[in-house]
């Protein structure tokens, strides 16, 4: 028996409109009540970040939360009060500091951008954030999105957003084909989003958007039965649910190699200093080569080889491409001074727990020497 969809105009045919040039009127007040309702009775409520209005507290929540998950994210987030618990305190730290905070969670650019708002918004806005949302946007790392959110939980401004959860709902209950990164589907999106903003309650809306993508409009398995915009859902009454939104087309994801050197004398291993910008930037690492003839080259530079070990290659997933990481432990037997090299370091291995290094380093590390104590 074919479904009925409450909303007879389907998102499919309004998309190809916009496209066409013409401007459908999105607007409808029924869907922000029915989210505004939902929310309220069986949205998330205890989330450490929901319980205050501080515009600080609001950001950080909002940019860990980015292509992260809730789970991953709450240890971080209180770690990381704890050590920065206001803006003032964030912006006056090293940022070596903040990258150990930061490190294990991932997109490390965040970071970056993270501690670079903080200083900005102490020294333009009085360390106090703006409300205005595309005040909000001109400041390191806040998207439209993110400047929405913030302006909404702390402000209360009617502000819309449209992150990966809400670009997945509204795909599926408006029938949108099309990537939703693509920008003609994009720009569509957006403009319904404004359109659906409620008049009021714009904090129960926003985070009913974002309850309804986590909880039951999931990427696999939504509960589509449970969900409160099912009468009206297109995807659901065309039995489309598996197939919007339309995924990204596929491209062959490229491969990269390198060698990474773990260089011990006694209880310390030689790191170094990232820069800036590219993967893993302002993090401490290893050093890395491009083949086994650079070894020699390299360690000519660090000190005499003692033994060198070959160790088990892993690969590790970026977002545009894998790194086949083939890791070589070598021990000194005597080290050159390196003093006046600004970019290395020799760390102390009883404290590589709470290094500022990539995910992937630090597990490596943290094996070596755990072998060595055993035996």
């Amino acid at each position: 028996m074919k479904r009925v969809v409450a909303n007879d105009a389907v998102g499919s045919a309004a998309s190809l409109a916009v496209l066409d040039g013409a401007a459908p009127d999105f607007s409808d007040p029924s869907f922000s009540d029915t989210v505004i309702r939902w929310q309220k009775q069986h949205g998330r409520h205890a989330l450490p970040w929901q319980q205050t209005r501080d515009a600080y507290r609001v950001w950080l929540s909002e940019i860990m939360l980015q292509q992260t998950q809730v789970s991953a994210v709450i240890p971080y987030y209180q770690r990381f009060l704890a050590r920065f618990p206001d803006v003032a305190a964030l912006a006056a730290a090293p940022s070596e500091e903040v990258m150990a905070h930061w490190s294990g969670l991932g997109y490390y650019t965040r970071a970056r951008n993270l501690h670079r708002c903080a200083q900005r918004v102490v020294a333009e806005h009085g360390g106090a954030f703006p409300r205005d949302p595309d005040l909000l946007q001109d400041l390191p790392g806040i998207g439209r999105s993110t400047a929405a959110a913030v302006a909404a939980f702390s402000y209360g401004v009617r502000a819309a957003i449209l992150d990966g959860n809400v670009k997945r709902v509204f795909a599926r209950v408006f029938g949108i084909d099309g990537y939703p990164g693509a920008k003609p589907i994009e720009d569509a999106m957006w403009r319904r989003a404004v359109a659906l903003l409620p008049e009021q309650g714009v904090e129960s809306y926003t985070q009913g958007l974002m309850d309804l993508g986590a909880t039951l409009c999931t990427r696999s398995k939504p509960a589509c039965h449970t969900c409160p915009l099912a009468q009206r859902c297109v995807a659901f009454a065309t039995d489309r649910v598996a197939q919007l939104p339309v995924r990204k087309p596929k491209k062959a994801i490229p491969e990269k190699h390198t060698g990474m050197l773990v260089i011990i004398d006694r209880d310390q291993v030689l790191l170094e200093q990232r820069p800036d910008s590219g993967i893993w930037g302002g993090l401490l690492s290893l050093p890395e080569v491009d083949s086994e003839t650079a070894i020699t080259r390299a360690m000519a530079h660090f000190g005499d080889i003692a033994s060198c070990e070959a160790l088990p290659s892993f690969t590790h997933v970026f977002t545009h491409f894998k790194l086949q990481i083939s890791p070589f432990r070598i021990t000194l037997a005597h080290r050159l001074d390196i003093a006046g090299e600004s970019t290395h370091v020799w760390y102390p291995a009883e404290k590589l727990a709470d290094a500022p290094l990539p995910a992937p380093v630090k597990k490596l590390l943290l094996e070596v020497f755990q072998d060595a104590d055993q035996r």
